[in-house]
């Protein structure tokens, strides 16, 4: 699959990331001298980030193009982002290029505020443009707003499918409305946080606070109505509405007014600003966000909540690195940023997690996986010795080859040795003593025989 990216800032580095860290091949053009320098440092901190996100590797990494005009970009694309800047007869001309040398492909606009009607102006093939709005950073956050209406719906059905395939998840916007869904919500706050930085009742670090350290996580897992629906207590989402409803008739906001952006408050904003986090380069402050943004998604992800069950989803998809080979490659993956102690390298019960993965695979690879273990039979590990050999450190890629040492009767005798992907150094050796049991009676038991034939056959193999 091609990808062609127009536009190579933020949003547009950010969706070539995407794109290709999940083996897409990627064509960018970008008319910015420093377009090349800009689009490495995004693609530098995608694929130290992206990675650690999975339990699983990602596909090999696409080829990347940065070209020199529309027309080459677009050229045999299956998909096209159109992502300049936010002026519309800027992306009128864009456009206007792209269809002169793509004329069937779909095409996205990363566009925050602009309808697809005011976009399709003057297009020979409108239907299949559409507004696929994404938030920074691209490669990390999976919402993507998607808004066809009036459009070609089958090109639309397969927009949609292919940014689900690349782990997004799009939000299919049901009406034409200036700024679609979410940035009108970003709108209000945004209008609330300049009238009290004006009004001197509070700094932009203490809005910020006020957000982090509050609702911010809370929308984070479960939004604003289903928070408000927790807030409500047993009576529910009906209990907080009658409750807190009538608020609504009081002057607490200024919604409906806009402070004059003079260039006194626009520099007191940005004084604030600046002794806020003034001490960090973008770069610093982006790769700060960018580990932040992966512990909280791991963490959604082990609960199911919000983007991290969107992520579990595209998790799954992945393919399982199991094979036939002697020995067997149990885990492939990226050692993630939350794996790492004080000391700054991989925790030692990460290791048990690892080589606890491996024998996962082993037993999916013979047929004791999780329709196995809903039937009642599983294996439990009774043992393990796991050396330490060389520090592990967050960001690198590792692997893990597994041989069957044991494999008769009720036993399963595993040995594990974990490499780094780069130069196949070992990093860490375990043996692994299993038994396997009845989860009925929670003692041991003979395999069902087409599991025993796999682990005798492996056994075999491996011996």
């Amino acid at each position: 699959m091609k990808a062609a990216v127009i536009g190579g800032g933020v949003i547009g580095g950010g969706w070539a990331a995407r794109f290709l860290l999940n083996g897409w091949d990627v064509d960018v053009f970008d008319p910015d001298p420093e377009a090349a320098r800009k689009l490495d440092e995004v693609l530098a901190n995608a694929r130290g980030a992206l990675p650690m996100l999975y339990e699983r590797a990602l596909p090999a990494e696409g080829q990347l193009r940065l070209v020199g005009t529309v027309a080459e970009a677009v050229s045999g694309a299956d998909y096209i982002q159109e992502s300049v800047p936010e002026r519309l007869d800027l992306k009128h001309r864009v456009l206007a290029e792209v269809e002169a040398a793509a004329p069937d492909a779909p095409i996205g606009s990363s566009t925050s505020g602009f309808k697809p009607s005011e976009l399709r102006t003057g297009m020979t093939n409108p239907g299949r443009l559409m507004v696929a709005h994404p938030f920074n950073p691209v490669y990390l956050l999976p919402l993507v707003e998607l808004v066809s209406v009036g459009g070609d719906a089958g090109a639309a059905d397969r927009v949609k499918d292919m940014l689900i395939s690349v782990g997004m998840r799009p939000l299919v916007v049901r009406a034409e409305i200036d700024a679609h869904l979410a940035d009108r919500f970003l709108e209000a706050v945004w209008r609330e946080a300049l009238w009290l930085i004006k009004d001197d009742i509070a700094t932009t670090e203490e809005i910020d606070e006020a957000i982090r350290l509050g609702f911010g996580l809370r929308w984070a897992q479960m939004g604003l109505f289903e928070t408000y629906r927790v807030a409500g207590g047993e009576g529910g989402m009906t209990h907080f509405v009658e409750q807190f409803g009538p608020a609504l008739a009081w002057p607490w906001t200024k919604l409906m007014d806009v402070p004059e952006l003079t260039p006194e408050l626009a520099k007191k904003i940005g004084d604030q600003s600046d002794a806020q986090s003034g001490a960090l380069s973008i770069r610093e402050l982006e790769a700060l966000r960018d580990r932040n943004l992966v512990a909280i998604l791991r963490a959604l992800k082990g609960e199911g909540s919000g983007a991290g069950q969107v992520l579990a989803d595209h998790d799954a998809t992945l393919p399982q690195p199991m094979d036939a080979s002697v020995p067997m490659v149990t885990v492939a993956r990226v050692v993630p940023s939350d794996w790492t102690d004080y000391n700054g390298h991989m925790n030692e019960s990460r290791y048990g997690q690892v080589f606890s993965d491996a024998a996962d695979g082993v037993m999916v690879h013979i047929g004791a996986g999780p329709d196995y273990i809903a039937g009642g039979l599983s294996y439990f590990t009774v043992e393990t010795s796991i050396k330490y050999l060389v520090e592990t450190h967050a960001g690198e890629a590792i692997r893990v080859e597994t041989r069957v040492l044991i494999g008769e009767g009720k036993k399963l005798k595993l040995a594990h040795e974990m490499k780094r992907a780069s130069d196949g150094e070992v990093l860490a050796t375990c043996e692994q003593f299993l038994i396997h049991v009845s989860l009925e009676t929670r003692s041991s038991c003979n395999p069902n025989t087409n599991v025993q034939a796999a682990v005798e056959a492996l056994a075999a193999a491996h011996r």
